[in-house]
């Protein structure tokens, strides 16, 4: 069976290094959540299958109402989570603008928030904004 990427979209401020990242009605992973009982894998996992993120990023892009370029791939984060259907992928990319895109995100039912504001997120959506939280910042 086929799983679809999961993708974690954030802005970080070029100004001041604040990190925000887009978080939906079901989440923070656009545009599905994560099945029941997911679980996050190990950071050394090697998966098989690799997904490239230009794909994702685009299609996040079009459902977000926005131009191509907006938003850009962090093609050296991906994490795995164990499902009962597969292994899903989770992509990084970051909204390529100075300002976040509160327009776009509003029109889709989201909203920027920091990491200390993710208490409401489930575990696993915690740990992989932890991972893509460490991996901005180096």
């Amino acid at each position: 069976m086929s799983v679809l990427p999961r993708l974690i979209l954030l802005h970080k401020q070029k100004t001041s290094g604040r990190v925000r990242f887009l978080c939906f009605a079901a989440g923070i992973l656009a545009f599905d959540p994560l099945p029941a009982l997911a679980a996050l894998r190990d950071e050394d996992y090697s998966p098989t299958v690799h997904f490239h993120p230009t794909a994702v990023v685009r299609e996040a892009e079009v459902r977000l109402g926005l131009p191509e370029g907006a938003i850009e791939p962090e093609a050296e984060f991906a994490a795995w989570v164990d499902t009962a259907t597969g292994d899903v992928p989770v992509l990084l990319a970051a909204f390529a603008a100075v300002d976040p895109p509160f327009e776009a995100a509003g029109r889709s039912h989201g909203r920027f928030i920091a990491i200390t504001e993710s208490r409401h997120l489930s575990d696993i959506e915690r740990q992989l904004l932890r991972r893509a939280y460490e991996h901005v910042l180096g």
